[in-house]
């Protein structure tokens, strides 16, 4: 182990990511995690952190840069935090993340030299998110190039990375489409304007505290979610009528009531202030009604494509059945009812059920039926209900992966086929080990790039029973 000690200057050359978007480091086989720097870099770096296994740096200085430097295309890069390695060559992106998770299976399921088989590039990787929250504040970041006195009471933005109290001013914003920018714009310089005054989470005091913009990527609607602490409509309607009548795009404006200290985005209340209650999405032949909290891809286009993945998988038959466990708002469940003889999906969330339920009302979907249950708990207590067991069963499950109960119940369901949606290779691969153990293997596995200049990892694996 090599004896590093804190603030200790040092020369590193980065070879690889990290999972989490780190640059990665070997001296003698021992790790280092380097903040902000990319594979190919050489550079200068000082210890801010060491343990047992590894240790932590931050760049002094570049000595030479990486042959897949990029300029980064925000203004507000790397502040911000949120496109991590928008540094980096869109093509050494994809590497970094094959390679990620070909290690994370190699080193957590034993197989050697594993290989991802196939990655789907995303297209665009500009101005592909759908949603997008931004953070009202008086506690503005101020940046080192500002001058003294600058205003430091009022931000409209994102959170600035481990600091929940300061709030960076976001004025563009390059992974949505480019009319939220000029709404963030607009909707902050309104508020200044009317008077109405940021939330500040420390003493609990003022009004405004979120804008969530969703955009339907295929049906041109845009719906405006504006998230305070207390209802005001005598303020809030003549301000949502200068917003309208701005943006001919918005669709729908809602407002959401978070009387509570929580930190979260949705309220215990929600009213309509302009157009129609939810925002419709088209997703191949289907059309999904969204609501403000509701749940679905962030990205629309590389949704379609993941859905590809999953039903390339289920063959045409009008006798299989099928389980979608963590259904969301039932898109999966949705496609696959068009191709298998019945689908029977769960969720733990009443409301995306209910969305689900209306979903399948709407696109006339009849061979479905949702299900709230607690799938940490639902089938260890012999719940089938007198379902029919799955020929095939699709999972979805959060960044967590799968309860531990539900992955041992799961391969005495007896399916065919298990196809695992992940947004995190290392529980999926805690999980699959459990799956190759009760007797499936894993027959390739695939990244589907959901999130361009981050590193977040969307990968679909395949096990079929032996």
């Amino acid at each position: 182990m090599l004896d590093l000690k804190k603030g200790q200057e040092i020369e590193l050359q980065i070879d690889d990511l990290a999972y989490g978007g780190k640059g990665l480091s070997r001296l003698n086989n021992f790790v280092i995690f380097v903040e902000k720097a990319i594979p190919g870099q050489k550079v200068l770096a000082y210890i801010t952190k060491k343990k047992k296994g590894f240790a932590e740096a931050k760049i002094k200085e570049i000595i030479s840069e990486s042959p897949f430097f990029t300029d980064p295309k925000c203004s507000h890069f790397p502040t911000c935090g949120g496109c991590k390695t928008q540094q980096l060559l869109y093509k050494e992106q994809l590497n970094q993340k094959k390679k990620q998770v070909e290690k994370i299976f190699e080193k957590q399921v034993g197989l050697a030299n594993f290989k991802v088989d196939q990655i789907i590039e995303a297209d665009p990787i500009f101005n592909y998110r759908n949603k997008m929250e931004f953070t009202f504040s008086k506690n503005r970041w101020i940046l080192e190039e500002e001058p003294l006195g600058v205003e430091s009471d009022f931000a409209l933005g994102m959170h600035i990375p481990r600091r929940w109290d300061k709030i960076l001013d976001i004025d563009s914003c390059d992974i949505m489409p480019s009319v939220g920018s000029k709404i963030v714009n607009f909707v902050r310089d309104l508020s200044k304007k009317s008077s109405l005054k940021p939330y500040d989470q420390k003493t609990h005091i003022g009004f405004l505290r979120y804008l969530m913009l969703r955009f339907g990527q295929n049906t041109n609607e845009l719906m405006v979610n504006i998230v305070t602490a207390y209802e005001d409509l005598d303020r809030l309607v003549p301000f949502v009528s200068q917003l309208t009548s701005e943006f001919s795009e918005i669709t729908t404006v809602v407002n959401n009531i978070n009387t509570r200290k929580a930190d979260v985005s949705f309220g215990e209340k929600e009213i309509l202030l302009y157009g129609q209650p939810v925002l419709k999405e088209k997703l191949k032949n289907l059309t999904f009604q969204i609501s403000s909290n509701s749940f679905f891809q962030t990205n629309t286009h590389m949704a379609e494509k993941l859905y590809d993945v999953i039903l390339d998988e289920v063959d045409s038959s009008s006798n299989e059945i099928a389980y979608d466990l963590y259904c969301g708002a039932g898109s999966i469940s949705l496609f696959l009812a068009q191709k298998v003889k019945f689908v029977y999906a769960f969720d733990i969330i009443v409301s995306s059920i209910e969305n689900a339920e209306e979903n399948a009302l709407y696109n006339n979907v009849e061979n479905v039926d949702f299900k709230v249950a607690n799938l940490d708990t639902y089938f260890d207590n012999h719940r089938l209900s007198g379902r029919p067991k799955p020929d095939i069963v699709v999972v979805d499950p959060p960044r967590s992966g799968m309860h531990k109960k539900m992955t041992s119940f799961l391969p005495r369901l007896q399916a065919k086929k298990i196809i695992y949606v992940s947004c995190n290779p290392t529980t999926q691969a805690r999980d699959a080990q459990i799956l190759l153990d009760k007797g499936y293997d894993l027959e390739k596995l695939t990244i589907v790039d959901m999130f361009p200049h981050t590193p977040h990892i969307e990968s679909v694996g395949i096990f079929t029973k032996k």
